[in-house]
């Protein structure tokens, strides 16, 4: 199938789009295993020039090992391509507290290393901040720590609200779950930074250099991607090769412009576009 499989206006709007804010995780790849298409995606993207930001909801890696991870899958791109809920949560806690603090994290290296970047100092006694993304090795002595600090009064910050992450094997439970638990432990809700809320997206814009009417964001999570980006008027398009399947879209107040079985059927669909004047 080559052509949107739903969407009020189909994928004519794609013929507009001088930029896209692309997801990874269920969109690129299912963990280490790319998904069908993913080079000719980003050749039909050069093909009509449009520019394009990976954007994620995953806090756990660096920029830098996105970059490698595209390399061995064919696909070159510099940091300043790739954008995490990691770097918008360092950057909007840099903006609450100018001169740093101490942060008690749950999360991997690829917050910690923003966190530091951005003048925060990890510590796991006197912390003024938590902070908690995707943990892969999250214990139950990790969320005890947190819980008392939040009690006593710690700013509670999320890197992202996603409830699950997609694996090969199905959904696992994500960054999401964890503050559920915490929330229901303390009574207090987290401030989320991540997708679907307009920091991340609005970092990417300013990386594109585009407004959001020339801009489509591609992922697959209603949430999330779609949610967030009909937030900015953004037009966005669902893949279902991640966490939002066919049975989800029936009912509900979000909805994506167009959705494709996956990359590859929207790289046919970019293809098959007339190209804008000046474009090969």
């Amino acid at each position: 199938m080559t052509g949107p499989e739903s969407g009020a206006v189909g994928a004519e709007f794609l013929a507009r789009a001088r930029g896209m804010i692309v997801d990874m995780d269920g969109v690129l790849w299912l963990g280490d295993t790319p998904l069908p298409g993913l080079r000719g995606f980003f050749s039909a993207l050069a093909a009509r020039g449009i520019a394009f930001v990976l954007a994620t909801n995953n806090s756990s890696s660096t920029p830098e090992s996105y970059v490698r991870k595209l390399e061995r899958f064919g696909v070159e791109a510099g940091t300043d391509r790739v954008l995490t809920s990691a770097q918008a949560t360092a950057a909007f806690l840099r903006e609450r507290f100018p001169r740093g603090g101490r942060v008690f994290l749950i999360g991997g290296e690829g917050l910690s290393r923003a966190l530091e970047a951005a003048g925060f100092s990890l510590s796991e006694e006197e912390a003024e901040i938590v902070v908690v993304g995707w943990d892969r090795s999250l214990t139950w002595e990790k969320l005890a720590r947190a819980s008392i600090l939040i009690h006593r009064g710690a700013f509670f910050v999320g890197a992202n609200p996603d409830l699950s992450y997609p694996t090969p094997e199905g959904p696992v439970p994500g960054c999401g779950a964890q503050l559920k638990a915490l929330e229901a432990a303390t009574g207090v809700p987290p401030l989320v930074v991540g997708k679907p809320e307009p920091a991340i997206y609005r970092e990417a814009l300013r990386r594109l250099g585009t407004a959001p009417g020339e801009t489509v964001m591609l992922g697959d999570r209603l949430d999330t991607d779609i949610a967030g980006a009909a937030r900015l008027g953004m037009a966005s398009v669902l893949v279902l090769t991640g966490v939002t399947g066919r049975g989800d879209l029936d009912g509900g107040a979000v909805k994506p412009d167009a959705v494709f079985p996956d990359i590859a059927s929207l790289a046919e669909a970019l293809e098959a576009l007339p190209r804008r004047a000046g474009k090969g």
